[in-house]
Formats: C-alpha cells, sequence, structure tokens
C-alpha cells in the first residue's frame, strides 16, 4: 500500500468519524408546546395519551401527533418542565 492511499484512507475514516459525531450531537428540536389533549379529567387524559401512544407504537414514520403524546409522556414522567430547573 502507497503512501498517499494510507492518507487518503486515514481522511476518509476520520471525515467519516466527524460527520457522524456531528449528527449525534446535533438534537432535534423540541415539538412545539401545544396542548396535546383537551381539558379534560386526570384519568381520561391519562387514557387518551396511552392510546395515543399505542397508536404511535405502530408508526414506522414521524408523526407530529406522535411527538406531542411523548413530549406529554416524559413531562409527566419527569414531573417538571425545563423551564422550572434551578
Amino acid at each position: 500500500m502507497s503512501r498517499n492511499s494510507r492518507i487518503a484512507g486515514v481522511a476518509a475514516i476520520a471525515g467519516i468519524m466527524l460527520a457522524v459525531a456531528i449528527v449525534a450531537l446535533r438534537e432535534p428540536g423540541d415539538p412545539p408546546r401545544e396542548a396535546v389533549l383537551p381539558v379534560t379529567e386526570e384519568s381520561e387524559q391519562q387514557e387518551m395519551l396511552a392510546r395515543e401512544l399505542e397508536r404511535c407504537a405502530t408508526l414506522t414514520m414521524p408523526d407530529t401527533a406522535c411527538e406531542k403524546a411523548w413530549t406529554e409522556k416524559r413531562r409527566r414522567f419527569f414531573g417538571s418542565d425545563k423551564g422550572d430547573r434551578r
């Protein structure tokens, strides 16, 4: 193997590693904070959220409603919004 081909190979690998690192570090924007569910009783909201998440589990393509449902699920699980941290 010649010196130039080794340099080209190392440069190609470094470029691929850089591209993977950039993609891995890039955080997708959170979906807009909109009301996911209408104002109803808490148990009804939980049931509606559970049904929506079950529907989302069967999808293979991105869906805005599913992103909102998962955001609501995370908000409920962690118990606070991002802006409430101290």
